[in-house]
């Protein structure tokens, strides 16, 4: 896969900004390696295809490297796009080890729910995991005799920040390095609209009747293992959670499952129809509420009132053994999508936790 061209008539792909690191950190690697700077870069994404990204700048010496990758979001730019993204790699006495960490202008944690731990650099596992890989693949040898140290920096993180999310969420002092797939799809509402009601389309033509509707790639890897349909009943509807629903009942399919994590599924029980970050935030109140109805005590509603993240309620539902609580997210998703496909779908939903163990699964016909 080449780096990403707009072709006529289609919406131009992107990379995230833990591409660019990724990139970077692999730059300077070879750098040292064969002591000569690089003017691109091949990158392993995590579903093993590859992109080839432009080294924006490249120095070294021979233990130490400084690289850098400029961010396109493709077509659908956000506050990232254009920003530089800085590696400085530098060889160590840890054989065999690979530290990575965040420097200038990347955020660090200070509130839990996020899936890190407070006070590390806000780089999320599989950017880092990406790093490693692409690090493995060209140092082979040299972590044999050495370890390798990668930090990572965005010289305007701090003044991207603000446009962002992150202090709201406790993240403070830059941006976060990101990415689930290596690739930023566009976020065009008519173009996913579009391929949704195709993907349905596709169903219907096949005389299938059922369904099973992710928020995204890891929920719909996860649904894959506890369902069995074949490929194309499979359907990332994304944020769209009210528009697929209401679609499927306009094709007269006869039941639909819909799966995902706590974040989109706390905002559909609260009927949020597009549940995209930028079209609300989670509902604490009502989340709180949820938790009433287990009998959960004062302490521990006070706790999922001042929560930074879905996620986070999770945690203190769980450290506070509130019973029912994932049931109730469960029951009013069901609710929701019902309601919102006019009560002609049956539909089953189920709630995952973040290494895919199932929370809860309700249904309603």
């Amino acid at each position: 896969m080449d780096a990403p061209e707009k072709s006529k008539g289609k919406l131009r792909t992107g990379f995230t900004t833990g591409t660019c690191a990724t990139a970077a950190s692999k730059a300077g690697m070879l750098a040292i390696i064969n002591q000569q700077s690089l003017n691109n870069v091949d990158v392993l994404l995590p579903k093993r295809d590859r992109i080839n990204i432009k080294i924006n700048s490249c120095e070294f010496t021979k233990n130490n490297a400084r690289c850098s990758v400029i961010k396109d979001g493709g077509d659908d730019p956000d506050v990232t796009h254009g920003a530089e993204i800085f590696v400085d790699l530098s060889l160590t006495n840890k054989i065999d080890t690979v530290e990575i960490d965040g420097g200038q202008g990347v955020g660090r944690v200070t509130k839990p729910g996020l899936g890190l731990e407070i006070d590390s650099a806000a780089i999320n596992p599989t950017p880092k995991k990406m790093i490693l890989e692409n690090i493995k693949e060209v140092a082979k040898e040299i972590l044999k005799k050495n370890g390798i140290k990668v930090i990572i920096s965005v010289p305007k993180g701090k003044e991207l920040a603000t446009k962002t999310d992150n202090p709201r969420i406790g993240i403070l002092n830059g941006i976060s390095i990101l990415g689930t797939s290596g690739i930023v799809i566009p976020y065009s509402t008519a173009s996913f609209a579009a391929a949704i009601r195709l993907q349905i389309d596709v169903v219907s033509s096949m005389s299938d009747e059922e369904v099973v509707l992710t928020t995204g790639g890891r929920s719909e890897d996860f649904a894959r293992e506890i369902i069995k349909l074949p490929d194309h009943s499979f359907i990332q509807m994304g944020d769209f959670s009210g528009y697929t629903i209401q679609q499927c009942a306009k094709k007269g399919l006869k039941k639909a499952y819909v799966a995902g994590f706590i974040g989109k599924l706390a905002k559909m029980a609260a009927g949020v129809k597009q549940t995209h970050v930028k079209g609300g935030k989670v509902d604490m109140k009502f989340l709180s509420e949820l938790a009433k109805r287990c009998n959960a005590n004062s302490e521990t509603i006070r706790k999922i009132l001042g929560a930074n993240t879905a996620r986070n309620v999770q945690e203190i539902i769980m450290e506070d053994d509130v019973n029912g609580f994932f049931d109730e997210i469960t029951k009013e998703v069901c609710n929701q999508m019902r309601h919102h496909s006019e009560e002609k779908i049956p539909v089953e939903v189920i709630l995952f936790d973040f290494d895919g163990k199932v929370l809860s699964r309700d249904k309603k016909e």
